[in-house]
């Protein structure tokens, strides 16, 4: 099987040439990941920060498995269904009040193009409605340091010097990047070129694994106010619970005109994300000289998806996820802090259920990689970054496996 897949299988970020080892996964349980020749590894990662309830968790499965006996998909364009109203009740709870528009889609990146286009349809109708000072707005701005997803338009507002999408810049549209302590400037002079600023909220992801200050978002919403910029969250990483809050923007009391949800929004069962707008955006697109919203994917809303996390929200909402994300923060700012001490490491920081241990220099990922599952743990580390997005079902046996294992094999030089 291995073969097969060395031969024919292109993974992400790798070399089809030179891939990077893989390894074989037989099950997923709880927090661990069991390998086919019977090891098991603790998973640090969440599978890429979506499996928030852990594996094979019964309530979804049996939500799955229900759905499954009625339908697994069905196309959105002229049909609803149940599992997307009920999904909608749910986000209602613990959205925004304003924002109560929501677009299904694919992906976590599909749903940053779907903002990025309500945005440039918004701009052209309040155009079209005869507001002159939108006609000339078909830019993004965005801070440096951030990531925005894989697909074409995501990566335009990626960071494009530091970020992993520098190959294609010149054939990306060119956006508007400034420094944080920068942003009122780049609305001064160019705002009437910005359809919308798009940003994570307090904490940057896959660009550098980054925080700051809420205060910034603060500022942010007023000078979107002000020159009549809209402004885009990109939740993807941080929503549902992984900061701390339900929605990073939250630690600043900010609401966005667009939200970008996705990876938690199932628990990592499948893939499905939602564009989340309010009434102001969704009515101006509709009111302009093509008033239709022009995006249907064709998986829309998959019914299987949408009762999977509708379930998932509905236990998450159930569940003292508050408590073991405080837990979590705890326990890393106490045990992963040791490894500041190491001279290969530059910087160890905890935000919520998310810890960073950064390098002075960057791995190799095939012996860094090797060195984790030899310790009975799944980490994916990146460039100079190990990094933890544990389950918030996690056990402090299984913590200190992780946060263990990281000190250990960067104090053995083992990367």
């Amino acid at each position: 099987m291995l073969l097969i897949d060395k031969e024919h299988i292109w993974h992400p970020y790798t070399s089809i040439i030179d891939p990077l080892p893989v390894y074989l996964v037989e099950s997923a349980n709880g927090c661990k990941i069991r390998l086919e020749d019977g090891r098991e590894l603790v998973d640090g990662m969440s599978s890429w920060w979506a499996a928030v309830h852990g594996y094979n968790h019964p309530v979804l499965n049996d939500a799955a498995q229900r759905q499954l006996t009625k339908m697994s998909h069905v196309m959105f364009g002229g049909i609803t269904h149940n599992p997307a109203i009920s999904l909608t009740e749910q986000l209602l709870k613990i959205l925004p009040k304003s924002l109560d528009k929501i677009f299904y889609c694919d992906s976590g990146s599909v749903s940053v193009e779907v903002a990025m286009k309500m945005a440039i349809q918004y701009c052209k109708a309040k155009a079209f409605l005869g507001c002159e000072q939108f006609k000339d707005k078909s830019l993004f701005a965005t801070i440096r340091g951030g990531y925005h997803g894989d697909t074409w338009n995501a990566m335009s507002v990626c960071d494009p010097v530091n970020g992993m999408h520098s190959l294609f810049g010149e054939s990306l549209k060119p956006q508007l990047f400034c420094d944080l302590n920068r942003i009122e400037e780049l609305f001064v002079n160019m705002s009437h070129k910005i359809a919308a600023f798009i940003v994570e909220p307090v904490v940057q992801g896959a660009g550098g694994m980054t925080f700051y200050d809420p205060s910034h978002l603060v500022k942010l919403r007023e000078l979107c106010n002000r020159y009549d910029v809209l402004l885009i969250l990109d939740e993807i990483a941080t929503g549902f619970g992984r900061t701390g809050e339900m929605f990073a923007s939250e630690h600043a009391g900010v609401v966005s005109d667009i939200l970008c949800i996705g990876k938690a929004l199932t628990g990592g069962y499948m893939s499905l994300a939602a564009t989340v707008t309010n009434s102001n955006v969704a009515n101006t697109i509709c009111s302009g000289e093509a008033p239709l919203f022009m995006h249907g994917p064709t998986f829309m809303a998959n019914p299987l998806a949408c009762a999977v996390a509708s379930a998932s929200v509905k236990l998450l909402l159930e569940s003292n996820w508050r408590e073991r994300v405080v837990f979590i923060e705890q326990f890393l700012k106490r045990e992963l802090m040791v490894c500041a001490s190491l001279d290969c490491v530059e910087d160890v920081r905890v935000f919520g259920a998310i810890g960073v241990v950064e390098l002075k220099r960057a791995v190799d990922m095939k012996k860094i990689q090797a060195a984790f599952v030899e310790r009975g743990v799944w980490l994916r580390p990146f460039g100079k970054l190990v990094y933890l997005m544990p389950p918030f079902i996690i056990s402090e046996q299984e913590l200190s496996m992780l946060t263990d294992s990281i000190y250990d094999v960067l104090n053995k030089s083992l990367f």
